[in-house]
């Protein structure tokens, strides 16, 4: 009777909420498919809990974006790296894998690195060095073996500016096409009726703040021009106050919708969106949601993106499919007459929303993974087979 093969110990570093949504998939993959028990540790939250993961401490005293709240909690960060660093040298895990919030998690991987040379480092989620800051891929390969990638084109950016060795493991979106596509009746309503428009004015609330005005009124423009439109606002819960106040000060009448079950229904129904920029707009692309993307940041913000940007869009949908097929306003464009010009033939139909259909048409084909894989268990693949890069 042949022995029983050992433990593994997988050490898992998250730093926010979405962090910690991967992980806790990661981990069910990883289960999944070992061939022997696994041994978690690291840092994580509540998703990772549920899977039975005990984190090192509360998610929430790393969970810090922006200059000045890391400057706030400088001592608290740094203290928290240096536990985090002495945990996975005490466990001395089989691989070690930082996901994603690169501010914390490469922080800990240098250090681990210097400590333990020999131990493989696996970065889940690929910063976004094909948009700015690029010298950080070709700084990441002393200290980081792979990358696994959430979109088609990172590994194609990496190998260009001479990052780590980078896979493609396909988004965790893919993995709830059936919560954002329509059913037959759902496509069909899409042009009958009064038409529904979808409006994300962002989640965080600088984005909420400057684009909710714009968006009202923008709205009201519609409005006038078409005669009734079915606006729905899926609210983000932590902002919730804040967005109501702001859609009071509107013209155009406007229905907020909560969590994420109203939000994906409001995408199986709406004819457009108006959007602003960021991870929204891939839900909607997956979708086939036709849409006109907005964003506006700070004068000094908008100094420092215009030196640092490398990319000709900022919509990730227009990345994956290599073309400008979402039109996109940003900063002195964004503004009503712009957006509803752009979203007039969206809701009348007609040949601009056409194209855009086409376009969104072959995001799956771009997206989807080789055998039809779900992310995660793509994600564990590598990491089960992870070893030291030369």
């Amino acid at each position: 009777m042949s022995e029983p093969k050992p433990e593994r110990t997988i050490w898992l570093v998250a730093g926010e909420d979405s962090g910690d949504q991967l992980g806790a998939k990661l981990m069910r993959g990883l289960v999944e498919l070992s061939d022997r028990p696994i041994r978690f540790g690291g840092v994580g939250g509540e998703a990772m809990a549920e899977q039975g993961f005990r984190s090192l401490f509360p998610i929430d005293d790393v969970a810090v974006m922006g200059y000045l709240p890391v400057a706030a909690r400088l001592r608290t960060l740094l203290r928290r790296i240096r536990e985090t660093v002495r945990d996975v040298v005490a466990a001395r895990p089989d691989v070690l894998v930082i996901i994603d919030s690169p501010g914390f998690t490469h922080a800990v991987a240098q250090r681990v690195r210097k400590r333990m040379p020999d131990l493989p480092i696996v970065d889940y989620v690929s910063p976004s060095v094909w948009a700015w800051r690029p010298w950080r891929a070709a700084r990441m390969r002393p200290f980081i073996d792979h990358v696994l990638a959430l979109l088609p084109f990172e590994p194609e950016a990496h190998r260009r500016l001479n990052g780590p060795a980078c896979s493609y493991v396909g988004h965790p979106l893919i993995e709830r096409l059936d919560a954002l596509r329509p059913g037959p009746a759902e496509a069909k309503g899409r042009m009958d009726g009064p038409p529904v428009l979808a409006i994300l004015p962002g989640s965080r609330r600088s984005e909420i703040e400057r684009l909710m005005p714009v968006f009202g009124a923008a709205l009201a423009r519609l409005t006038e021009r078409f005669g009734p439109i079915e606006a729905v606002l899926p609210a983000v819960s932590r902002h919730r106050a804040l967005i109501e106040r702001l859609a009071l000060a509107w013209d155009a009448p406007v229905t907020l919708v909560h969590g994420e079950a109203a939000k994906h229904a409001t995408f199986r129904r709406a004819r457009a969106a108006l959007a602003a920029s960021g991870t929204v707009t891939l839900e909607l692309a997956l979708a086939g949601v036709p849409m006109v993307v907005a964003y506006k940041v700070s004068r000094i913000e908008e100094a420092v993106a215009r030196r640092l940007i490398q990319v000709p869009t900022i919509v990730l949908p227009n990345l994956i499919l290599g073309q400008n097929a979402m039109p996109e306003f940003i900063q002195a464009d964004c503004t009503a007459p712009r957006l509803a010009d752009a979203l007039a033939p969206l809701l009348a139909g007609g040949p601009e929303r056409d194209a855009q259909v086409v376009a969104l048409a072959r995001i799956d084909g771009l997206m989807r993974l080789p055998d039809d894989d779900p992310p995660s268990r793509s994600a564990a693949r590598i990491v089960l087979a992870a070893r030291r890069a030369a």
